[in-house]
C-alpha cells in the first residue's frame, strides 16, 4: 500500500475586480474538489491584477488582513468541500506592513499556517519592494522555512521569487516538508523575441523541477495566465505564460499546463520520494560541516 494524495492546481486570469477573480477561482476549486482532489492550490495573488507592474500608494487598498473578505472566503470554501485548500492574499499585517502571504485552509479547522513571501524581487514590470515586506524567519514561531502541517501531509509553502533559490527549498525539505508548493506569478514581457521567451520559460520550469530531485519530493507550481496591463503605460504589459505543473521526486512531469486558463488533476505517491531518496541519498551526504559560507554574501 503507499500513500495516495490527488492534487488540484488552478491556472486562470486575474481582474482588478476582486469579485470576478474570486468567482473564476471557485469555480475551478469546486470542480477539483468534485473530481477528487483533497489539495487545491491558487496562484499568488489570485485576487487581483498584478498590481505590481507600477508603484502607486493608492493599491495599498487592495490589501486585508488574514481573516479580511478573501482570507474568510477561501476558508469557508476549504471547509464546505472539506479539502486542504491553499490561497494567496495582499495581507496588510500592520500599518505600513504589507506582505505577499501564501495562506493554508484545512477543512473545518481553519486556517492552519502561513507563510509570508521571503524573497522580494525589484525589477522592470515586478516592483514588489515598493509594496511587500519580507518575511521573517523563526523556526520556533513556524515562521519563513518551516513547513505547514496538514492532513494531507506537510506542505513546504514558497512564493515565486522564492523559485529560483535552492537554499529555500533545501530548508523546506530538512525540516520535513513532503511537498513544495511554488504559487507564481511570471510572464514576457511582450516585447522580448521568441528565443528569449523560450529560454525564459525553460529555465523558469527547470530550476523548479531541480528543486524535486535535489529534494525527492514532489513540486507543484500554479501560474497565472492572460494579457495584463501595466496601467502606468510605462511599459507593454505583460504576457503571463501560465505552464503550471506538477513534478514528481525525480523531476519528472507530470501534468503540465499550457498557455490558457487551465486545471491540472494529479494523484500523488508520497512514498515515492522514500524510495527515490534511498537510491540517492542527497541528503545523507551533505558535507554540513564546508558549508559555512553559504551564509556570506559573497565569498571574496
Amino acid at each position: 500500500m503507499t500513500r495516495q494524495l490527488t492534487v488540484g492546481l488552478v491556472q486562470q486570469p486575474a481582474w482588478p475586480d476582486k469579485a470576478r477573480s474570486l468567482d473564476a477561482s471557485e469555480a475551478s476549486i469546486r470542480d477539483l474538489a468534485g473530481r477528487g482532489a483533497r489539495l487545491v492550490m491558487l496562484q499568488e495573488l489570485h485576487a487581483t491584477h498584478y498590481f505590481c507592474q507600477y508603484e502607486d500608494p493608492a493599491l495599498f487598498d487592495l490589501a486585508e488582513p488574514l481573516d479580511g473578505p478573501t482570507g474568510t472566503r477561501l476558508a469557508e470554501l476549504a471547509a464546505e468541500l472539506d479539502i486542504v485548500l491553499m490561497g494567496s492574499l495582499f495581507e496588510r499585517r500592520a500599518p505600513g506592513i504589507y506582505h505577499n502571504t501564501a495562506v493554508v485552509y484545512d477543512g473545518a479547522k481553519g486556517a492552519v499556517g502561513h507563510y509570508r513571501k521571503m524573497h522580494i524581487p525589484d525589477d522592470p514590470g515586478f516592483y514588489e519592494k515598493f509594496y511587500f515586506t519580507p518575511g521573517d524567519h523563526d523556526a520556533g514561531l513556524k515562521q519563513g522555512f518551516t513547513p505547514i502541517d496538514t492532513s494531507v501531509g506537510r506542505l513546504g509553502v514558497l512564493v515565486c521569487w522564492d523559485q529560483w533559490y535552492p537554499e529555500a527549498a533545501r530548508l523546506m525539505a530538512l525540516a520535513g516538508a513532503e511537498l513544495l508548493l511554488y504559487p507564481t506569478a511570471i510572464g514576457w514581457a511582450p516585447g522580448d523575441d521568441d528565443a528569449e521567451k523560450t529560454r525564459q520559460k525553460d529555465a523558469w520550469t527547470l530550476i523548479q523541477r531541480s528543486h524535486a530531485v535535489a529534494n525527492g519530493v514532489p513540486v507543484l507550481v500554479a501560474n497565472r495566465v492572460g494579457h495584463e496591463e501595466d496601467h502606468s503605460t510605462v511599459s507593454e504589459g505583460i504576457d503571463f505564460w501560465g505552464g503550471s505543473f506538477v513534478a514528481g521526486p525525480q523531476g519528472e512531469l507530470l501534468a503540465h499546463a499550457g498557455t490558457e486558463p487551465e486545471t491540472l488533476l494529479v494523484t500523488l505517491d508520497l512514498d515515492h520520494g522514500e524510495n527515490v531518496r534511498r537510491i540517492w541519498p542527497y541528503l545523507r551526504d551533505r558535507r554540513i560541516d564546508a558549508y559555512g559560507d553559504l551564509t556570506r554574501r559573497y565569498r571574496d
